[in-house]
């Protein structure tokens, strides 16, 4: 039986990023595509609690949804999909989840959904601007996917791969194994006014500011290479936790 995987992202059904990410797995195997029915970027790992869901069959194997990409993971894996996913793959997006941004990211957390639910999973994205070529970022899809199918990933663990956006694939100058990077950006909010002069505000944008380093996710896309950086879904600071510990002792001895 060929391997099923579940696609999907945060970008919508009808992104051209997903439709190339879907067409991909089919290499590899029978993919199905669940995703949201509209844009959902950087909704992070929201479920929709407070109202039903609804899920329309598109064309075969592929169905939209009224949430977000945790939810499509969610739906997917126990009420859409036939059997249970042998992985889910989250993506194209378009625009990097490097640093800082993962912790915001759709696309991310459709893979940190399917990882909790036990089923190995990858988010991939392109890193730059309009216009995206998807084409470049296919061909690493499919080895990672490839990879995770024949070898699987450790427990509790993610990856998270961003793809440079140029032109031809011959232009990436290989793949880095990578940790997550530090990233923030300066002016992100922005004041705005209505007709009627009433003072909104608007989040996005901005100018961002990296750390570098030579084994950072940031730096590896900046230097023309694939990221791919293994993400544990254990937040837990062990250093600190010793340290925490010895601390509360000194406090209660």
């Amino acid at each position: 039986m060929p391997p099923l995987i579940l696609v999907t992202n945060d970008d919508g059904v009808h992104s051209p990023g997903i439709i190339a990410l879907f067409k991909a797995m089919k290499e590899l195997g029978d993919a199905v595509m669940v995703a949201p029915d509209r844009e959902r970027s950087a909704v992070g790992h929201a479920l929709t609690l407070h109202r039903p869901l609804k899920v329309e069959e598109l064309r075969e194997n592929v169905y939209s949804v009224n949430g977000t990409p945790t939810d499509c993971v969610a739906l997917g894996v126990h009420k859409i999909l036939s059997r249970r996913p042998d992985m889910v793959a989250s993506g194209i997006n378009k625009g990097a989840n490097l640093g800082d941004d993962i912790t915001y990211s759709g696309t991310v957390s459709a893979a940190m959904e399917g990882t909790i639910l036990g089923v190995p999973s990858f988010a991939i994205s392109l890193t730059g601007d309009r216009p995206f070529h998807y084409d470049t970022a296919v061909p690493f899809a499919v080895e990672i996917g490839r990879y995770i199918l024949d070898k699987s990933l450790p427990y509790d663990t993610l990856l998270n791969v961003n793809v440079p956006n140029v032109l031809r694939r011959d232009m990436v100058r290989g793949v880095k194994i990578t940790k997550q990077g530090k990233r923030v950006y300066d002016g992100a909010i922005q004041e705005v006014f209505s007709p009627w002069g009433d003072k909104h505000y608007w989040i996005g944008g901005g100018k961002p500011y990296w750390e570098h380093g030579e084994d950072m996710d940031i730096q590896a896309v900046l230097n023309s290479y694939v990221s791919v950086t293994p993400i544990h879904l254990d937040l837990t600071n062990y250093v600190a936790l010793e340290y925490l510990k010895e601390k509360w002792k000194d406090k209660t001895e």
